[in-house]
């Protein structure tokens, strides 16, 4: 019976060895979604196929249709994204967003704008001129929004009113940010229970009225607007561990690369 192939453009998000010479590849595609493929002898060094999978590599890809995994027959790169491996943290960050990818995105489904998310903010990682960190929110945003788990930052989680400019409350739990009166309203509840709050209760926390603005500037705009932006360390700090509780809660396990980014900003321990 004849192999039955097929071409897809992809991402490589993830690979292990496999077998004594080849590759298991976790791959993103545009029209099917995630899908995970062997690169039969790509680790061999007289392999034409090894540097068209590597890590985070564009690349259009011929696959025979296998029994259990499909298998990679031809590999041509369309973008290395070479730049951003010049760097280690902009490197970091780009397994930071292929693990994003790999845990929220479903394998066989179709996601042409998460796809293209993730093309370009490769491309965007290589930019020395930009900030890495605050590209990683942009994406967190837009990409939540692209599978289905768009936080809600402009209207009550709970009551629905317009959220007013004051420091209002976050809940993963619930879905985003929570006014005034219904936050207080929880986190009353929310203590008399005390330890048993994770049965009973919201996890909330307060959001200032910074790093609100700061979400809803990334939730709607372009990263064409969105690259200029400059905050200061402590509004990312709470952006960041709010984005983090977020994804977190939807995934229920944390990032490894999260570890490793950062160990990546710990000072180094002096000698001597």
């Amino acid at each position: 019976m004849r192999e039955r192939l097929y071409r897809v453009e992809a991402i490589v998000l993830k690979r292990s060895d496999f077998g004594e010479a080849d590759r298991l590849l976790t791959l993103y595609t545009p029209d099917r979604g995630k899908l995970r493929a062997i690169a039969k002898g790509a680790r061999k060094p007289s392999s034409r196929k090894s540097g068209h999978v590597e890590l985070f590599t564009h690349s259009t890809l011929l696959l025979a249709k296998g029994r259990h995994l499909d298998i990679v027959t031809q590999a041509d790169t369309l973008d290395a994204f070479l730049p951003l491996r010049e760097n280690l943290e902009r490197l970091g960050y780009a397994y930071y967003l292929a693990e994003l990818v790999d845990q929220f995105a479903e394998e066989n489904v179709e996601n042409h704008p998460l796809f293209d998310l993730l093309r370009r903010a490769l491309g965007w990682l290589g930019d020395g001129a930009d900030d890495p960190a605050l590209l990683a929110r942009f994406f967190e945003l837009h990409l939540l929004q692209h599978v289905g788990y768009r936080p809600q930052l402009f209207n009550c989680v709970n009551c629905g009113r317009a959220l007013e400019p004051v420091e209002n409350f976050f809940s993963a739990d619930a879905g985003g940010v929570l006014d005034p009166d219904c936050g207080s309203k929880f986190r009353i509840q929310n203590s008399k229970f005390e330890s048993q709050v994770m049965n009973y209760g919201l996890q909330i926390t307060n959001i200032s009225l910074d790093a609100l603005k700061v979400l809803r500037f990334l939730q709607t705009r372009e990263y064409v607007t969105v690259r200029s932006l400059r905050l200061n360390a402590e509004v990312h700090a709470e952006v960041e561990t709010l984005m983090q509780r977020y994804i977190v809660h939807h995934l229920e396990r944390n990032l490894k690369s999260v570890e490793f980014l950062q160990a990546l900003r710990r000072p180094p321990v002096a000698s001597g």
